[in-house]
């Protein structure tokens, strides 16, 4: 496997790591700062909404600067704010470097991405977005419990150290390790700018909003969700996301090879579909270890399945400005998380937890009918001129 593909998925561990490992921190963070934990819970707003924010802009804005210095760049901002974090004392300068390292991670995503497409032959660029991206899938399963684990015996501080020394050496092995990296030529911003308002990747980008935001409310809320199972025991929790996240890890992977394969259509509505029939039996399913365990595995390999299809189609609809597309991906995930968290907190309060994955299952089905409706219009335009020719050779 080639080595500049692995080095930019430890880049994507460390950023996976540092999103998922905050949830796990926050009682001990506001502990220590003398705050609330729905104050200190502002680590998660402030990191989500400058990524999102940030992501696109970025892309745009620094699209022609080269490649290997705006990664080591984005990896120093990012080892940055996590070594503020955690010399921080007061929850302002906390959130300033939650902040900084969220720009960072949005500097570095898109950029990562676009290079490892860029790398790999066209037939093969769905596994290379797979082994990049496996790296943020594989924080899930073992980085976040991993930081999480550090944090129990060296306090808060120690995780947030850990995730800044992951950062360091992601960004000595891009350095070290990525000699060269074909330059790409130099187009206006309004020539980046101009994919945004093709219709296609606004139905892209809107199925990747509305499928994440079903995925990730069952995610925010799982506590909730699935506590006829675990019956508040954290450990049981636990140890259901360790094979949610090794189910996203094989799914990612396993996505990657097919979408080398396959039609990116095929995939993308397979995972959204199955998905939204799991979530549909999530409420009976979560009664029991075996069939809660099941539905989990399903999850993570449909949820996490889904990106790298996605990526590639966007890639596939306008390459020279893959980088930006991507970076908008990202931006309809997080913004996805974002709205999930308030829709499922406003469902919890209305008809309770156990049928939120309902709610959950319907945005994923709207995000196949979108998805669908891409397919669509990405076919026209190779359909017209056969409809042109069958019109020529008609007799009059």
């Amino acid at each position: 496997m080639d080595r500049r593909l692995l080095i930019l998925a430890l880049g994507m561990f460390a950023m996976g790591t540092d999103n998922f490992v905050v949830a796990g921190i926050l009682p001990n963070v506001a502990a220590s700062l003398h705050s609330s934990v729905s104050a200190a819970g502002l680590m998660v707003t402030f990191y989500a909404l400058t990524y999102a924010v940030a992501a696109p802009v970025m892309a745009a804005v620094a699209g022609a600067w080269p490649r290997k210095r705006l990664l080591v760049a984005a990896l120093g901002i990012f080892v940055l704010g996590n070594a503020i974090s955690a010399l921080a004392t007061e929850l302002p300068w906390v959130l300033f470097a939650r902040a900084l390292a969220g720009f960072g991670a949005a500097l570095f995503t898109p950029t990562a991405l676009g290079v490892a497409s860029a790398l790999a032959a066209p037939e093969r660029r769905g596994r290379a977005l797979a082994t990049v991206t496996a790296g943020l899938t594989g924080a899930t399963a073992l980085g976040s419990p991993i930081g999480t684990f550090i944090g129990g015996f060296g306090g808060w501080r120690t995780t947030l150290w850990f995730v800044t020394l992951l950062g360091l050496v992601a960004m000595i092995g891009v350095w070290a390790m990525l000699p060269s990296v074909a330059q790409p030529r130099s187009i206006t911003l309004r020539e980046r700018l101009a994919p945004v308002r093709d219709l296609r990747i606004a139905l892209t980008l809107l199925t990747s909003l509305f499928a994440f935001g079903g995925f990730l409310m069952v995610y925010t809320y799982a506590g909730v969700v699935l506590e006829r199972v675990t019956h508040g025991d954290e450990r049981i929790l636990a140890g259901l996301f360790l094979l949610w996240g090794v189910a996203a890890t094989a799914g990612n992977l396993w996505a990657g090879r097919l979408v080398d394969r396959l039609r990116s259509r095929h995939i993308i509505n397979a995972m959204l579909g199955v998905a939204a029939v799991n979530f549909c039996v999530l409420p009976w399913a979560s009664a029991h270890v075996v069939s809660a365990a099941i539905a989990l595995t399903v999850w993570g390999i449909c949820g996490w399945g889904l990106i790298v299809p996605q990526q590639h189609r966007l890639v596939q609809l306008s390459p020279q400005v893959a980088p930006l597309l991507l970076a908008l991906n990202s931006t309809a995930t997080y913004m996805g998380l974002a709205c999930s968290g308030v829709l499922g907190g406003a469902v919890l309060q209305s008809i309770g937890g156990r049928y939120l994955s309902i709610v959950a299952a319907a945005l994923i089905a709207l995000a196949l009918l979108l998805a669908e409706a891409a397919y669509r219009r990405i076919e026209r335009p190779r359909m017209a001129p056969h409809a042109a020719l069958e019109r020529e050779t008609e007799p009059a």
